[in-house]
């Protein structure tokens, strides 16, 4: 027998869906859950962000729509134990309920303190903090650049108090130092900074400042940011950190060149004081100046010694003076003595030369001259006797025969080799010949005269291309049409003829009375 129908109410599936999300919606509203964070991975391309809730026990789908993610203080991470506010509701395309976030928050300080201790562990490990790296800050920079918000007073102190010290040229690159963009913007205009050219229509930073006003630990998050800590680090610009108040600490004070206990600070670490450097040049410049006076004076002090200790021209003249009268005393009578001892030389001299003296002189030479040339004559005579006697050794060594007989040999081999030498060239002619002759039939062969030959035509157009497609001819074209024997002229008529298709012919159905 069948069984008799219920008298439950029968519901669709999306019916018992909207009542659940109903039932769920006015019974809890708005709740705040505690819970860690699990399933993050940043914003969806819809700009809104999804992950779930957990403890140790259950866990809940939680969704934060596009429109609260952007007021959200701080951003949400992996692992980060936090406090949600919002409205529990359900997902019917999956049986599922979710809590809509509009606020998020830390679970308390600590939270956010071992994240933040945790990042500044590792940023240490990888060398962003070492002392080694940093610059120093420039004494007297011509251009600052100033990282923060234009519309804060952080900007009037720090430029009230670079006009009182020193006036330079500052440069303000306006950013958020708030919220969920504040990060990215501050590390874009570090990098920008950096991007300028020296030389520039834009005058390039000497030194820049990142300053922000004090705050709770939530409204500096985005300095503690790990792009803006590499920013800071890869800066070539040397870099004053001042961000918050002095008892005040984030992880861009760790990277930065220096840093700074308030933004008014940062001012006084850029620039000296000019008033007090225009008075300690004045003092270097009296300093100076007497210096130079007491040089002089002490340099005049002993040049007045020195002259008090010199002894008078007189003195220093007397010896020499006296030394000159005597030799000049001594020089005429010497000069005297040296002419009578000369000429009493010369006439000495004079005494022993006559006519008869120099004939013998002369005898004597003619004498030695006649010896010499008799001695010549013989040396001669006596060296040709030498070298006919070893020619005549030479002679006597060669021998005619032997000479005779190496030519006839030195004939016969060059007939031989001339014969040799023969033989080979003609064979490389014959050789050649064949290469030539084959070379010679393999073009005739190749050649489409060949072709023609064969009872083909060659068809080129008025450009003399060959027309290899009757589509690329149309009608009124002249053409060339070669033959074996000679050429003709042709004009295209009518369009051209597409080829048939083959037909395929259908086999025979055999018939019932045969087996083939």
């Amino acid at each position: 027998m069948p069984e008799s129908p219920s008298n439950a109410t029968e519901y669709s599936v999306s019916e018992i869906s909207l009542a659940l999300k109903r039932t769920v919606e006015e019974a809890y509203g708005y709740v705040r859950v505690r819970g860690e964070i699990s399933g993050y991975r940043g914003p969806h391309s819809s700009g809104h962000a999804y992950f779930a809730l957990k403890d140790d026990r259950a866990k809940i789908e939680a969704v934060i729509w596009k429109g609260n993610f952007g007021r959200i203080r701080f951003r949400p991470e992996e692992g980060m134990e936090v406090i949600a506010t919002g409205k529990l509701t359900t997902f019917p395309g999956s049986s599922k309920y979710q809590i809509v976030i509009e606020q998020l928050e830390p679970a308390g300080v600590g939270a956010l303190m071992a994240l933040l201790e945790e990042r500044r562990r590792r940023l240490a490990a990888e060398g962003l903090f070492e002392s080694a790296r940093k610059r120093p800050i420039p004494y007297l920079p011509r251009v600052i650049g100033v990282v923060t918000s234009p519309t804060g007073a952080v900007i009037r102190d720090i430029l009230h108090r670079l006009a009182d010290r020193f006036p330079v040229k500052v440069l303000v690159w306006p950013v958020r130092v708030q919220g969920e963009t504040s990060a990215a913007e501050v590390a874009a205009v570090i990098a920008g900074f950096n991007a300028i050219a020296p030389g520039g229509p834009i005058p390039r930073p000497d030194v820049l400042i990142v300053a922000r006003g004090g705050g709770s630990l939530e409204d500096l998050w985005g300095f503690n940011e790990e792009i803006v800590v590499r920013a800071a680090a890869a800066s070539d610009i040397p870099l004053i950190s001042a961000v918050g108040h002095e008892t005040d600490t984030t992880l861009i004070d760790f990277a930065a060149d220096l840093r700074a206990p308030t933004p008014t600070g940062a001012a006084e670490m850029a620039v000296p004081v000019r008033s007090e450097l225009v008075g300690t040049v004045a003092d270097l410049a009296r300093r100076l100046d007497g210096a130079m006076l007491r040089h002089v004076e002490g340099r005049r002090r002993d040049l007045r010694a020195a002259v008090r200790a010199l002894p008078r021209l007189d003195d220093l003249l007397a010896v020499p003076r006296r030394s000159f009268d005597e030799v000049s005393a001594r020089l005429g009578r010497s000069l005297s003595a040296n002419t009578l001892a000369h000429r009493a030389r010369l006439e000495r001299s004079a005494g022993r030369l006559n006519p008869a003296s120099l004939g013998r002189l002369v005898a004597r030479a003619e004498e030695r001259l006649d010896a010499l040339s008799a001695r010549q004559g013989r040396a001669l005579v006596v060296h040709a006797e030498r070298k006919r006697a070893a020619f005549a050794r030479l002679a006597g060594r060669l021998r005619i025969e032997p000479l005779g007989e190496r030519v006839a040999r030195g004939r016969e081999r060059l007939r031989q080799a001339d014969e040799r030498g023969g033989r080979a060239f003609a064979r490389i002619v014959e050789r050649s010949r064949d290469r030539f002759d084959r070379a010679s039939r393999l073009v005739d062969t190749l050649s489409y005269k060949s072709v023609l030959a064969r009872g083909y035509a060659l068809v080129t157009d008025a450009a003399g291309a060959p027309v290899r497609l009757a589509a690329t001819v149309a009608p009124g074209d002249a053409l060339t049409i070669e033959l074996q024997d000679g050429k003709l002229s042709a004009v295209a008529v009518g369009s051209p003829v597409p080829p048939k298709p083959k037909s395929r012919t259908k086999p025979k159905a055999a018939s019932q009375e045969s087996l083939f």
